[in-house]
């Protein structure tokens, strides 16, 4: 029985100046499919084997190629991959303290095999969607008050000064 488990490898690639010629190969290909039924992209290895891209790998090879245009760090990882506190954090934008509190407080679950916590990756993605809804709702939220209240009509001068008077009034007692 043949073992289809690819080698997972720990490597952190750096952009280099030839990968915006790959962005615009990608783009150019992207281009060309829109609204069309063009043969997807085909990836050929150096001896010559080829296999074609399915839309969503093509998808998510732009997107890093792209990130690496622009300079920016790119990680690839499994979605059964196990993240230590401080990995989570990082990827949250979060201080590993937050993150433990999160964590303590049931907000996104935890394995706590020995000393460490671990932390899976589908359930921190699983978190970070659930927050990034509430923000959004927030946000609705907050712009409907101030369109049913007017104040996007008020001067925004007009506004600062009562906000001054009434921090005023408050430090005041």
């Amino acid at each position: 029985m043949a073992n289809n488990s690819a080698q997972v490898e720990d490597r952190t690639y750096l952009p280099e100046p030839e990968v915006a010629i790959v962005v615009d190969f990608f783009a150019a290909q992207k281009a060309r499919r829109i609204g069309n039924l063009e043969p997807l992209p085909r990836l050929v290895a150096a001896d010559g084997t080829e296999v074609a891209l399915p839309g969503q790998v093509h998808e998510i090879l732009l997107q890093v190629v792209t990130a690496m245009k622009a300079g920016l760090a790119v990680t690839i990882a499994p979605h059964q991959l196990t993240l230590s506190t401080q990995e989570a954090a990082d990827l949250l934008g979060v201080a590993r303290t937050t993150l433990v509190r999160l964590l303590e407080s049931g907000a996104i679950p935890f394995e706590k095999p020995s000393r460490h916590r671990k932390i899976k990756l589908v359930d921190l993605l699983e978190y970070r969607v659930r927050q990034r809804s509430r923000a959004e709702e927030a946000l609705a939220d907050m712009v409907a008050d101030t369109e049913r209240l007017g104040l996007y009509d008020t001067d925004p001068e007009a506004v600062r000064v009562a906000l001054k008077a009434v921090r005023a009034t408050r430090s005041s007692r």
